[in-house]
């Protein structure tokens, strides 16, 4: 699939976007990047994390809820995102190198030195965007919610 998403982005005749993440709940969080990332190009590449690479990140023993495929599924059906690619390794460095994003955007919870491909894209003339999160809208922040609801 990485190389398919390679074959996508060389046909894009505008900057491409790339974002990245586990999308294990979609919210309007998540909504709310992938609006942002996109109005900073012509075309939305996102990154997911393969169900493998989400355990690996110790998000949690029931993580993720959603499975890989029903993930990337959701985000296609996005009006805002143009193609979405499930990665299995722990970062998305490889499918940066892979892909030469004009832009690379993350939440602004991401402190500049953080974020995985910033070098590598600003290395060939692209840049950096760090997003703005919507407050009270995190994955983690809702199963927070619904274990305290169906411990009552």
């Amino acid at each position: 699939m990485p190389d398919e998403a390679a074959a996508w982005r060389q046909r894009q005749p505008g900057p491409v976007v790339f974002t990245n993440g586990v999308f294990d709940l979609l919210h309007v969080g998540h909504v709310s990047l992938l609006e942002a990332a996109r109005a900073e190009g012509t075309a939305l590449v996102v990154g997911v994390n393969s169900d493998a690479s989400v355990r690996r990140l110790g998000k949690g023993g029931d993580r993720p809820l959603v499975p890989q495929g029903a993930r990337a599924r959701l985000l296609a059906a996005l009006a805002c995102v143009d193609c979405v690619v499930v990665f299995d390794a722990d970062t998305p460095l490889a499918l940066i190198t892979q892909l030469r994003p004009d832009v690379l955007v993350k939440g602004a919870d991401y402190a500049r030195d953080a974020i995985v491909g910033a070098e590598q894209v600003e290395s060939w003339g692209g840049r950096v965007v760090r997003v703005a999160l919507v407050q009270g809208y995190s994955t983690s922040d809702l199963l927070e919610r619904l274990r305290r609801r169906a411990s009552r």
